[in-house]
């Protein structure tokens, strides 16, 4: 989640009530927790709503971020809690869960289940689940713009009827129908602002834990005497309605089912006999009770939208249909992606980026104005030898770590995430990810992966925490294994492209050597870990414009938040350096790689280069940069230089997410292999050429 800029004055600026109430007023804060599949804008609402003070945290034993923030609304003050994807409570994700759990656990004063206007049909099913659930649901039908744009006209005063709960309109992009939504949330949070129950009988209670028998869907006969049999030995109150938690038992929900057994005096005699019930329903009927569930409440949402949704299909855009078409298509959708990847990363971050900015900051700013300004000031006024170096020396603070985040890494990140926002708001990434499916099969990862594996591209460590979202650990250990070999983050491509963007023959081969090295160890990782093939399915946002405001704040937020991460790394790094100088160590780990990089081919300083990359990938390609100006690498050394240090180890930062995620004994394993494979490969690179008599000038 990217923080925002909240919309409306008044009564909706959020979180300046921080300082004026204290935090007396935090602790008697209501709760509204937002809900909703991905790409639906909920983000984006959340952002309307809590500004630009959101937090983002793994939820509690799990590697699941949830994103919090505040706001005053009226004179209410508000937490607001933006949950994982989610299409049902009945959880098949990490994301799921933890979205359940969210609900089970929080006991908010309102949920907002936030939906696309123009999918209803797709996802009014988790609506009446949160309903029949009791909890206090206020559904936000999001992207009403883009409804309108595409021919979609919708009754939302009907919808509220024959739902039995506020329904509201909105853009978040635009931030149209948000005050109207802060409006309905001040009015709700009282006794007297709960809807009655609706044309169809749906009640909303105020306390889910006493919620009873909420009847949106009336399910076959049978399935409502299983119902009724399971809800009649309760005894106690749960998160949820009895009645959900009798459906969810019927399911065979895990959550579901240990939280009744430890809890309910009948506990045992609840699971068996629901386990009894859904045996015998699957023997008579052929198929599980879920799936006739999931039918009966999708026949019911068609009858509630009957006359509620009417489209022209004059209003449909043919620039539209036809863009939606050429992106997805193979023909058509790898020359846009070799466009993209050309114009947007390659010209855009790699020489723009990563030449004439770092080159202006560097030279301009840090070699002729700053680290001269450091070198007289500490020459006057620090005596002691050992820290006139760690702040201006070779390896200094200053003079070291902090050119490198501000002269080297922050113009590329920068232009990164600008280009990345730039191309996430368009909607392209999601139709990137039906396109390279097929080919990501081929590593044994389904199209979903194209989104870690993209946002390596500019950071590693941050993508592999993105990798959860992947459905299976086997597609989560192949991903990162990927991430760690052969996904240059945003800092270290820029350094390397700028690198070679002089020698085009030279960039080919590195390209290929990379590529190869990806798919070689995907496929044979794939065939190596059991377990079978994924399965893909997505929602397919709109193609659309970006809002430059939108593309500013992202990025703004994304540079601050990677900057805050990058100076202590780096100040900490340079720390290391020191003191590995001042004991010896650091020569001692230095020396143990020179043997190595010899091997392929590389002056012994360039083992320097290789140390700085476990600290940070893209330390390790500025220290490569360092080397290429002082003219210590030949083209073709500086191309196999590239390759191997492209394929190194990841940064410290990244393996110890790799631990966090994926176990000491996998992140080491991956760690291994990769280490071989760099200078394996950097081996075969420098033997090819010279064997081939190549010469790359």
């Amino acid at each position: 989640m990217i923080p925002g800029a909240g919309y409306g004055a008044g009564r909706g600026h959020c979180h300046r009530w921080r300082h004026r109430h204290g935090k007396a007023r935090r602790d008697v804060a209501k709760k509204i927790i937002l809900v909703g599949s991905p790409n639906v804008g909920k983000s984006m609402l959340f952002n309307n709503l809590t500004g630009l003070y959101a937090t983002v945290s793994n939820y509690p034993g799990t590697t699941v971020d949830v994103s919090r923030g505040h706001c005053l609304i009226g004179q209410g003050v508000y937490e607001v809690v933006d949950t994982p994807g989610a299409y049902s409570l009945l959880p098949i994700s990490d994301e799921e869960r933890v979205t359940r759990d969210v609900l089970a656990s929080e006991k908010p004063d309102i949920v907002l289940h936030v939906v696309d206007a123009k999918n209803l049909p797709r996802m009014l099913n988790m609506t009446i689940q949160c309903i029949e659930a009791g909890l206090p649901v206020i559904l936000v039908a999001n992207m009403m713009d883009e409804a309108e744009r595409a021919g979609f006209t919708i009754d939302l005063e009907e919808l509220e009827r024959r739902l039995g709960i506020p329904v509201v309109g909105t853009a978040s992009i635009s931030g149209m129908g948000i005050d109207r939504l802060k409006s309905v949330i001040r009015a709700y949070s009282t006794p007297s602002g709960r809807p009655n129950p609706g044309a169809r009988g749906c009640a909303v209670a105020r306390d889910c834990a006493t919620a009873r028998g909420i009847q949106v869907v009336t399910y076959t006969r049978e399935i409502e005497e299983a119902i009724a049999s399971l809800t009649s030995m309760m005894e106690l109150d749960h998160p949820f309605s009895r009645r959900m938690m009798a459906l969810l038992a019927l399911q065979q929900d895990a959550w579901a089912l240990d939280l009744l057994q430890n809890s309910e005096p009948r506990g045992k005699e609840i699971i068996r006999y629901a386990d009894e019930l859904n045996r015998r329903y699957e023997s008579k009927s052929g198929h599980s009770l879920a799936y006739d569930l999931t039918v009966r409440r999708q026949a019911d949402v068609n009858w509630i939208l009957r006359g509620i949704t009417t489209q022209s299909r004059t209003r449909r855009s043919p620039v539209g249909t036809w863009l939606n078409r050429i992106t997805m298509n193979p023909v058509t959708g790898f020359p846009i992606l070799l466009a993209v990847l050309y114009f947007v990363f390659y010209k855009f971050v790699g020489q723009f980026g990563a030449g004439t900015l770092v080159d202006f900051i560097e030279e301009r700013v840090f070699v002729h104005a700053v680290n001269p300004l450091v070198e007289r000031f500490v020459g006057s006024f620090v005596p002691f030898e050992p820290l006139r170096l760690l702040i201006a020396g070779d390896y200094g603070i200053i003079t070291l770590g902090l050119r490198y985040a501000i002269a080297i890494v922050l113009p590329i990140v920068g232009t990164f995430f600008l280009a990345f926002s730039l191309v996430e708001d368009s909607g392209y990434l999601p139709r990137l990810a039906m396109l390279s499916d097929r080919l990501l099969k081929v590593v044994g990862l389904s199209g979903r992966a194209i989104v870690p594996l993209t946002l390596g591209l500019g950071c590693d460590t941050m993508a592999t925490i993105v990798t959860r979202t992947l459905e299976t650990e086997r597609e989560r250990i192949i991903a990162t294994f990927l991430m760690a070999l052969a996904i240059p983050c945003s800092a270290q491509l820029g350094v390397i492209m700028a690198l070679l963007a002089g020698h085009p023959g030279a960039l080919l081969v590195w390209v290929a050597f990379v590529g190869g090295a990806f798919a070689t160890s995907g496929w044979l990782l794939s065939r190596i870990l059991p377990g079978n093939p994924p399965a893909f399915y997505m929602e397919l946002p709109p193609l659309r414009v970006p809002g430059l405001g939108n593309i500013l704040k992202k990025t703004f937020a994304r540079m601050k938040w990677y900057f805050s991460e990058v100076v202590p790394v780096f100040v900490l790094a340079s720390i290391l350096i020191w003191g590995g100088k001042l004991t010896g160590l650091f020569d001692v780990a230095t020396s143990a790689l020179e043997p190595l990089v010899s091997a392929i081919g590389l002056p012994r300083e360039a083992a320097t280069a290789f140390l700085f990359g476990f600290f940070r990938r893209d330390y390790g390609a500025a220290g490569l940069f360092d080397l290429d100006r002082a003219g210590a690498l030949t083209p073709n050394q500086l191309l196999v230089a590239s390759i191997s240090l492209t394929l190194f180890v990841p940064c410290v930062a990244q393996f110890s997410i790799m631990v966090k995620e994926r176990g000491m004994k996998v992140a080491l394993g991956i760690a291994v292999a990769v280490f071989a494979l760099a200078f394996g490969c950097g081996f075969i690179a420098n033997t090819v050429l010279n064997l081939l008599g190549v010469t790359f000038s």
